[in-house]
């Protein structure tokens, strides 16, 4: 039997949707379904307006021209992060400052942005690693210390809580992601949510290319022209239509996944115990989504040999990321904020386990026994 790391499935009413979407005559974005997308994640989320994007790359693109990124600006963030939490300021000239991640949540420790703070810095951009949400307290209270925006990568965190409170919700902007990897997908695709009713009408602009479109649709221009920045970050009717199915079946979706996660963290709680793994953790006050189940491996060279031992029983277990901080681009285009120790030290360490919805019982248990075996023979 072969368990790969990931492997999207249909839940629900995605076909009949998209065959919907092709009926209604109305392909291209912003019809029917990417309305009805909006307007679950906006009454879910509790934002002011949210709009689909073709990825959370693109919501998070958005978001940088929406605070007027300029050259120079400071954007600080985590080093250990995907590359496109970067990338979208850096495309505006902006320049990420990479700090160091928490050891316990692996998110990025609150603690460290004031001294990365300097004369230059303009927004803040935490990264909800696992769909466990960072210290959003502290993290606003300083961006409100400091007159900082707050914009939250939340690619991984629908459905999660902190204090009670959605992840997105915090703060001006938040990016959602979609990608066929996340609990809800659609393929490619992702979200901006915009918390601040006075951002909604120039979020709108930049989604449509810069014009003034969405307005002379509902009547309240009699012409659209172009009025500002923008690109074309809608994704079609069709991609749409299958989210929304999603959508439909997340309470289904999130609870299959937390048992997977669950039974994953039993069956390695005598291994932390033993020192041989090291958990997840998740603060008390936080509800995750069970996006990721990582093991912590003890060093690199034991990471490599695990992941190469569950290849060998047909299992694909992946590691993740390659800080961003001493990477070729990150080099040239970023700064690092004092040390970032803990960050290069979880790289080497980090291994993710296949969890996907419509893992059976047996693959699950596969899995677990699997790792167990290779873990006791390297112990």
């Amino acid at each position: 039997m072969r368990i790969p790391f990931n492997c999207p499935k249909i839940v629900g009413n995605e076909i009949n949707y998209i065959q919907q979407a092709i009926e209604n005559g109305h392909l291209s974005g912003n019809g029917i379904f990417t309305k009805k997308c909006q307007a679950w994640l906006q009454e879910r989320i509790g934002s002011v307006k949210v709009l689909l994007t073709q990825s959370c790359t693109a919501a998070l693109e958005m978001s940088a021209m929406l605070i007027n990124t300029q050259p120079g600006d400071e954007i600080i963030m985590p080093s250990f992060t995907f590359v496109s939490t970067a990338n979208a300021f850096v495309l505006r000239g902006g320049v990420p400052v990479f700090i160091d991640i928490r050891p316990d949540s692996l998110n990025l420790d609150e603690e460290l942005i004031a001294e990365a703070i300097t004369p230059k810095s303009k927004a803040i951009v935490p990264m909800h690693y696992a769909g466990v949400g960072c210290e959003m307290d502290a993290i606003m209270a300083r961006a409100e210390e400091h007159s900082l925006v707050v914009i939250e990568d939340a690619a991984q965190g629908i459905e999660s809580k902190y204090k009670d409170r959605a992840l997105g919700s915090f703060g001006a902007f938040a990016a959602l992601s979609f990608h066929e990897t996340k609990n809800v997908i659609s393929g490619e695709g992702g979200a901006l949510l915009i918390n601040q009713d006075v951002d909604k009408d120039r979020a709108e602009i930049i989604w449509e290319k810069g014009s003034n479109r969405a307005r002379f649709f509902r009547g309240q221009v009699d012409k659209y022209t172009w009025v500002d920045l923008g690109a074309s970050y809608l994704p079609s009717e069709l991609t749409a239509a299958f989210l929304y199915a999603q959508l439909e079946k997340i309470d289904w979706i999130n609870e299959r996944r937390l048992k997977i996660w669950q039974r994953y963290h039993d069956a390695f709680k005598t291994m932390e115990t033993m020192g041989i793994v090291r958990r997840p953790i998740i603060p008390e006050y936080c509800h995750h989504n069970a996006h990721i189940y990582y093991l912590l491996l003890p060093d690199l060279q034991t990471r490599t040999t695990f992941i190469e031992k569950l290849k060998g029983k047909g299992i694909q277990a992946i590691f993740h990321y390659i800080p961003l901080h001493s990477s070729p681009a990150g080099l040239k285009w970023g700064r690092s904020s004092g040390d970032l120790s803990v960050t290069d030290e979880i790289s080497d360490r980090l291994v993710r386990l296949p969890l996907w919805l419509g893992m059976s019982d047996e693959e699950i248990d596969l899995v677990i026994d699997s790792c167990l075996q290779v873990l006791n023979q390297m112990a």
